[in-house]
């Protein structure tokens, strides 16, 4: 009977039968049964009312032991203690190893890896895992600067198991240009219900912060962001800046510095999710993952005019394991855009436009060498768009695209629905003629349906000189004019693939079979 209320004391604890004590950091759990007056005394009571074969000393023993704890009083605070199950990824780990490097560009000072407060704020949520920004004084009335707060908040988040950073959803909050740094304990959510923004334009930018990139989160493990708030860019003013395309005099682009912000930018991190936010008028991309690998991304809402340059809404380079799911885009650049070193994307369900639709590029800029492989884009729908799917590739590069589907792609009154250009130029005049290119081979077409604006054939491949596109499938592609007449044909050069069923309009431009300057696969170097 003893024994069974010396298990009940130190319920949580280790049982004593195995010769082990209970730990220093369930010593409060144990005071705070002995000291609440309700079960300790019935219990004392109970062990030295035993049966007579308990004997005097055994109940001396359990006296003097729970005596020895009422004597320690109520103890002080040791900071929050926190026991989670882990989270399980939604992908793989990332390689371990490796010596990372601060984001290039940002003068913004990174947080301390893990750090710790020895005097956190008091939270509004009961959960004490919650960080409210407003609890480290964040005041959410869209002029305050809030930036410091959101770092408090950030240290104190990151270093605790589980824990979410919580923007609460009657506020809107200005911060300034952050690195939110890790690494930082497991299963670590950023979650913004409410609006969060950077300073409104160029003017207003503190000199001292990057004009590079507004919200970084730098070398993390297993962290979602995610919420019902929106991140607003306040991108108007960047946007006509006299540098930008045809934003100077009589619709001119002026040299010059033209610096514009990522809004928000992942860097080499691992096993991310973002999803269900509302991201808009971004003062260039809109997020941008670079040296990263398992990311998650749904239900994204991202929007910003027409007339919006470089505003892709989700870019991805150097990045590994992609899924791009049940998103809406529009904006004034390419919907998604895939960078150099990018491999195993999924893009399934999103809806597109106006913009520049969904792209592969550019590639090969500066005579670089670019690897894309394994891309799949299906259900997708594409409105309104200057482009439909296309692969862009700069004269001089190196490398390859491989092994991409286009497949059930809707599209609605798109100029170049289907587009493999290797000539890409952003600035047309200016580029050389350059024998060296990005080889693509392996690229899929099926169930394109829809409608294309007349100004432009719906399909167009223009292949390199040197270095032939190869592999080319088409099926079930029936795309019609939006409005009046077909006025040019599909245009074909130095293209080659197959053709499963007959194409609307037809395409004879696309020859058979593999052409014969391309004896073998050059050394692509991927």
């Amino acid at each position: 009977m003893a024994e069974n209320a010396w298990v009940i004391l130190h319920k949580g604890a280790v049982d004593h039968r195995a010769g082990l004590a209970p730990t220093r950091d369930l010593l409060p759990t144990v005071v705070s049964l002995s000291t609440c007056g309700l079960l300790l005394p019935p219990l004392l009571f109970w062990a030295t009312a035993s049966q007579s074969r308990m004997g005097i000393p055994r109940a001396l023993l359990v006296l003097c032991i729970a005596t020895a704890f009422l004597s320690l009083g109520p103890r002080g605070s040791l900071g929050r203690s926190h026991f989670h199950k882990s989270q399980q990824s939604h992908g793989r780990r990332g390689n371990g190893g490796h010596r990372l490097q601060s984001p290039v560009g940002s003068s913004a000072d990174p947080p301390a890896a893990g750090a710790s407060t020895t005097a956190t704020p008091s939270n509004s949520s009961s959960d004490s895992c919650v960080f409210d920004v407003r609890s480290f004084g964040a005041v959410g009335d869209g002029v305050t600067d809030d930036t410091e707060a959101f770092r408090s908040a950030w240290r104190a988040a990151c270093s605790v198991e589980s824990a979410t950073l919580l923007v609460p959803s009657d506020g809107v909050f200005m911060i300034t240009s952050t690195i939110f740094a890790g690494p930082c304990q497991p299963g670590l959510v950023f979650q913004v219900d409410g609006v969060v923004m950077p300073p409104d334009g160029p003017q207003c930018w503190p000199k001292s912060d990057s004009k590079h990139q507004w919200l970084v989160f730098y070398q993390l493990e297993g962290m979602t962001l995610r919420g019902e708030g929106t991140i607003e860019g306040n991108g108007e003013d960047w946007w006509s800046l006299p540098c930008k395309p045809h934003r100077g005099p009589h619709g001119s682009t002026l040299p010059g510095s033209c610096d514009s912000p990522v809004l928000i930018r992942f860097f080499m991190s691992c096993n991310l999710t973002v999803r269900d936010l509302r991201i808009e008028n971004s003062p260039q991309f809109h997020i941008k993952f670079d040296a990263c690998e398992d990311v998650h991304i749904e239900g994204l809402s991202i929007n910003s005019p027409a007339f919006s340059p470089n505003t892709d809404g989700v870019h991805i380079e150097n990045t590994r394991s992609v899924t791009i799911y049940n998103s809406m885009i529009s904006n004034g650049d390419d919907c998604i855009s895939i960078g150099p070193g990018c491999s195993d994307v999924d893009i399934q369900n999103v809806t597109c436009g106006p913009g520049h639709g969904i792209s592969i590029g550019s590639l090969g800029m500066h005579n670089s060498e670019a690897c894309v492989s394994n891309v799949s884009v299906k259900n997708a729908v594409i409105r309104n768009s200057d482009n439909g799917v296309r692969i862009k590739t700069w004269q001089g590069g190196m490398g390859s695209v491989s092994d991409i589907s286009f497949d059930t792609v809707y599209m609605e009154n798109v100029r170049n629905c289907i587009i493999i250009d290797q000539y890409y130029c952003s600035n047309k005049g200016y580029c050389q003629n350059q024998s060296s290119a990005v080889y693509v081979s392996g690229v899929t077409y099926a169930n394109i349906k829809g409608t294309y604006d007349v100004r432009s054939p719906p399909m167009h491949f223009a292949c390199s000189d040197t270095l032939p596109c190869t592999n080319i499938t088409m099926s079930e592609v029936e795309l019609l004019p939006q409005e009046g007449e077909l006025v040019d044909d599909p245009f074909c050069w130095n293209a080659y693939g197959v053709m499963r069923t007959v194409t609307i309009p037809p395409i004879p431009c696309l020859q058979d079979g593999q052409p014969e300057s391309l004896q073998e696969i050059p050394n692509l170097g991927c």
